[in-house]
């Protein structure tokens, strides 16, 4: 899979500390007397330097490879959650996607795992938290974790001879690369060759990508500012150039010892692992590798500026889709402490409401959100700062870059705040403090990307050194101000426009068709008529199906397997207690928190009228952005910066253990804070719940902005996740919990949002809508006063403390009293979610997203639900992966059972192909019901589930399924021992009961993207055209 653009683009500190059972104390698995020494070599490593990060609770070890040169770096630390992740240096050569595609390859046979598809056969034999491959902008990595020991082994093993010794078969490469075939190959043949069609998971893969305009601008910028690393993932136009044999010299070229970066965490002894490290390595020599790091371009001459077409946003306003961004080339990343202060001056200019560029860019109107880019990455060698706009009309084009450059002069002769550069230092305190279960592999990801860039890890992890630094620094006169203007003050910009096409859809398939032709011409050249060439690739295609479905039934026994008997049958005990103070009702979970308190508060709300229900999202949105009578929005940052680690209010809806007909909403307030600074937080929830001034005149600017900022990008959005919206639609139609869920999350929430944004201009609607969000505040302040629950997350020495605040705020808000203003049902928020059991939502996507959802049985019961847990393991891994992407080519295809939503919903991701996805998920339960299940199938089923139900929770997050789903720990302990004693006559049960469901029409079916043939109202279809619905326009069928 790809990397996220987004994620870790600048020099941050991620949460750390996880507190865990380790095999030794943390004096003797971090101590460096007690770890190798520098020159000691073991297995064939040399360890090279050792250094203690105390402030990280950890130890650093940097070994080399003597045969190989291959760099290996430990990170010993107290944490049972061990990680494994080998990576290679990738710079793509062409945008033909080799290195994405070889990621894929690479983890479908191997010599010492011959068989089809060990990494998928292998997720269901393990019990890691953490399994899957990635590629980047010039490396790719294969990390995994687990807090077992012997599954570690297993699957370091497996992905080690997976990268190194690859089978790389021609068959795998058409699979997951790209080939050309009929659409169906289970049809008769076309004699004139029509259904042949491009085919192939990556390939589908990526022309999802594209469809996300987001995506597509990030991509069009990074090729046009770093062209040398062209494009990693692979442009469909391109991926279909790429060949087999360019696919292996790939390989051999770079899947190398010399060329890769190892990377091991955890308590587990670093000796263990250099054995088995070793032992793979050694039988390889050095090689000669080409390991440089590609640069962005120079600008030193000058500015460039670029205009380039992209894909109409169907879901906004037709006169403001421009997206246009500026671009400065910065200092070199390997410097750590300049790219540490780089990142807090430029986050200074964006980061909050009350951000000199937020306020000059998007509160001024001239765009309706940052763009992709916006923000300091260091990815690269060289980091690339950019600023942007979405949503920018034509008229305010020019205007764009002229207020850029007059924002950072002023920023940069007024200065920048000491408290708010000290409220970003205080997050990075706190973040050091936090107790996270996902250290490590988080740790390992960013230290090994970084690695592969030039920057020494050992620098990376010196976070008080580097942050001790930065003060001295900032103590500084004009500090940050000098370094701002040393690099962004000379106009040497790169800025890059995309303006809509209306024919950019029509264009994108007529290229495809063209291309296509084109292939199946050069076919024809080489067989010698149409007719032999079709059956060539017909041939080509049958030929993968019957290796496809002899995978099937082809012996695993060489791959490595736990058992459940790895499993605990008893449940971790969690120390939770249950107090009341005033009227509210609290749950406390005593444990280590490093100073720490975590709260988590419910304010109920009954009887909540749609029309108001739906504005939730907004209002708790409204109130992190408009402010109070006495303090701004930007204040209010500040203050949360300095006092906590963030608070939030959001939206809550818990369907019932016992009852599928009952739900429960209301509002969430969450947060965090030194133990210091607890008073403080419930004083800015206080602040931000029942003192936001909705009668301020800046309001209804301020929810324009949210509005408009909501409906750009709507639609691509929701293609990120086009399953998980297609199966929340689905699932709507069978009780209380999905249907609001849906209301205030899924594709009824993305319309309504779009709908307002529409009408932003109308003064009497927003007017309406002002008095609607007041009426929640008002429910939500006599929620406050009566039926409100907390939960605490705290050290025991902090109990008084904390019940202290706690009291002092129940007090204090309790004497609030907001009226509540007189309404008139507005219909532009009243949506109605659809009855019928097949919807389409007409979106202009390349590929499409399907759903099939069916009704069950409440959670508490028990057998029923842990075989219907257990089947959709078996469905996921036996049949939907095998029919729906080997051989139908989409990105993904899931089974899930939802034990407190009572459903049961398959879907598919990425799809190429839905109407034969949704023939396969409707004889999906048919299907198991006649199969003869075996020990092994429903062990590795087991061992599937409890991956999620065991896998390592933050400190935060303990005991909070009983406090905001009702789940006590004893509905716990009943479904964990239900799931481990499921037989094969259970799980044939589960599938005739779905079955049964499915004769009976009792199941819902959604499908997002193009609108197909099969797509058809006269069958009961109800086709939803978002677009034309709101009067922005339609989307084409396909």
């Amino acid at each position: 899979m790809l990397s996220a653009l987004r994620t870790s683009r600048s020099l941050r500190l991620t949460p750390h500390h996880i507190a865990g059972l380790s095999r030794r104390a943390y004096a003797s698995v971090t101590d460096l007397n007690s770890l190798p020494k520098p020159g000691d070599r073991i297995h064939g490593f040399t360890l090279q330097k050792a250094r203690h990060v105390p402030e990280l609770e950890l130890s650093a070890l940097h070994f080399q490879h003597d045969k190989t040169g291959a760099d290996y770096l430990h990170v010993a630390r107290d944490d049972e959650n061990n990680v494994f992740s080998i990576g290679f240096k990738t710079n793509p050569p062409d945008a033909t996607g080799v290195p994405h595609i070889l990621e894929h390859v690479t983890l479908c046979s191997s010599e010492k795992y011959p068989i089809r598809d060990p990494f998928f056969k292998m997720l269901p034999r393990s019990l890691h938290n953490f399994m899957n491959a990635f590629t980047s902008l010039d490396h790719t990595m294969y990390p995994i974790a687990t807090t077992n020991s012997k599954d570690f082994r297993n699957l370091m093993t497996m992905y080690l001879d997976s990268t190194l010794h690859p089978l790389l078969k021609k068959s795998d490469f058409i699979q997951e690369g790209w080939r050309v075939g009929p659409e169906n190959p289970a049809a008769p043949a076309d004699a004139a060759g029509k259904d042949l069609v491009f085919k192939g998971v990556v390939y589908n893969e990526m022309k999802g990508q594209f469809s996300d305009a987001t995506y597509f601008y990030y991509m069009r910028w990074m090729q046009e500012i770093a062209p040398s690393l062209n494009f990693f993932g692979g442009e469909p136009q391109k991926i279909t150039d790429l060949t087999y044999e360019q696919l292996r010299n790939f390989h051999q070229q770079h899947y190398h010892p010399s060329n890769s970066k190892i990377l091991t965490y955890g308590n587990t002894p670093v000796e263990e692992h250099l054995a088995i490290v070793g032992r793979e390595l050694n039988r390889f020599t050095k090689i000669a590798v080409n390991d440089e790091n590609k640069l962005p371009i120079s600008l030193a001459n000058g500015s460039r500026d670029v205009v380039a077409e992209g894909p109409l946003d169907q879901m906004t306003a037709p006169d403001a889709q421009n997206r246009t961004s500026v671009a400065w080339i910065m200092g070199d990343t390997s410097n750590i402490q300049e790219s540490f202060a780089l990142n807090i001056a430029t986050s200074l200019l964006t980061d909050g409401y009350g951000s000199p560029m937020y306020r000059a860019l998007i509160e001024s109107g001239l765009g309706s959100d940052f763009s992709p880019n916006t923000g300091y990455d260091s990815h690269t060698a060289k980091a690339i700062f950019a600023l942007g706009l979405n949503g920018v009309t034509d008229e305010n084009l020019p205007k764009v870059k002229k207020t850029i450059f007059a924002t950072i002069k002023e920023s940069i002769a007024n200065g920048f705040e000491k408290q708010k550069v000290n409220g970003m230092l205080h997050q990075l305190e706190l973040s050091l403090k936090h107790k996270t279960a996902k250290f490590g592999i988080g740790l390992v990801q960013n230290v090994q990307g970084q690695w592969f860039t030039g920057k020494d890890p050992f620098d990376a992890l010196q976070w008080n050194s580097i942050v001790q630094k930065f003060k001295s620094d900032f103590a500084k006169p004009r500090y940050l101000e000098d370094l701002l203007a040393k690099y962004l003050l000379p106009d040497r910009t790169l800025t890059y426009t995309m303006r809509p096409s209306k024919s950019y859809s029509e264009e994108l398939a007529a290229e495809e068709q063209s291309r296509l032709a084109a292939k199946i011409e050069a076919e024809t050249a080489q067989h010698g008529s149409a007719e032999a060439a079709y059956e060539h690739l017909r041939k080509q295609e049958l030929d993968l199906v019957e290796e496809q479905d002899a995978g099937r039934t082809q012996s695993v026994d060489c791959l490595p397997m736990l058992s459940t008997k790895d499993i605990p049958r008893k449940q971790k005990n969690i120390a939770i207690r249950d107090s009341a103070i005033a009227h509210a009702k609290v749950q406390w979970h005593e444990a280590p928190t490093n100073e720490l308190t975590y709260f988590r508060g419910i304010a109920k709300l009954n009887d909540l009228p749609d029309e108001l229900r739906m504005l939730v999202p907004l209002f708790c949105d409204a109130l992190m952005r408009i402010g109070t009578r006495n303090k701004s929005m930007e204040e209010l940052e500040d203050l949360i910066k300095l006092k906590t680690g963030g608070v939030s209010i959001g939206y809550h809806v818990s369907g019932s253990p016992q009852d599928l007909q009952t739900a429960h909403e209301g509002l969430m307030l969450r947060g965090s804070a030194f133990d210091r600074n607890v008073s403080a937080m419930y004083e800015l929830l206080q602040i931000l719940l029942l003192e936001t001034d909705f009668d301020s005149p800046k309001a209804h600017k301020m929810i324009r902005e949210l509005l408009q900022s909501g409906a750009s990008g709507a639609v691509d959005a929701v293609a990120g996740s086009g399953h998980m919206y297609a199966s929340m639609y689905a699932n709507a139609g069978f009780g209380p919990s999905g249907r609001l869920a849906e209301q205030t999350g899924g594709l009824t929430q993305v319309k309504l949002i779009a709908q307002l944004a529409s009408a932003e201009e109308n003064a009497d609607a927003m007017t309406s809508l002002i008095k609607q969000l007041q009426a929640i505040q008002a429910l939500a302040s006599a929620s406050l006063k009566s039926s409100f629950r907390v939960a605490l997350t705290c050290g025991s020495s902090a109990t008084s403390a904390n019940e202290s605040a706690l009291q002092s705020f129940l007090t204090s808000t309790s004497s609030a009293a907001l009226p509540t203003p007189t309404l008139s049902t507005s219909s532009a928020t009243a949506s109605s979610i659809s009855t019928s059991s097949r919807t389409h939502f007409t979106l202009p996507y390349q590929v499409s997203y399907a759903a099939l959802a069916l009704p069950t049985a409440p959670y508490t019961s028990t057998p029923t639900q842990a075989a219907n847990s257990i089947l959709a393991a078996l469905l996921t891994h036996k049949h939907l992966h095998h029919e729906i992407r080997e051989k139908g080519g989409a990105y993904g295809a899931f089974a899930s059972s939802r034990p407190l939503s009572g459903t049961f919903t398959l879907s598919s991701y990425r799809d190429p192909n839905p109407e034969n996805s949704l023939k396969i998920m409707t004889e999906s339960a048919k299907w198991a019901l006649d199969r003869q299940w075996s020990e092994q199938e429903l062990e590795e089923a087991k061992l599937s589930v409890f991956q999620g139900v065991d896998a390592p929770v933050s400190v935060s997050a303990e005991g909070m399924v009983r406090f905001e789903a009702g789940i006590s720990r004893e509905m716990e302990q009943e479904r964990r021992e239900a799931l481990l004693d499921v037989q094969a006559s259970d799980v044939r049960s589960a599938a005739e009961g779905l079955a049964g469901k499915l004769e009976r029409g009792e199941g819902r079916t959604v499908v997002l993207g193009p609108r197909k043939g099969f797509v058809k109202e006269e069958e009961g279809w109800r086709i939803e055209d978002m677009a034309r619905e709101l009067g922005l326009g339609g989307t084409a069928a396909v």
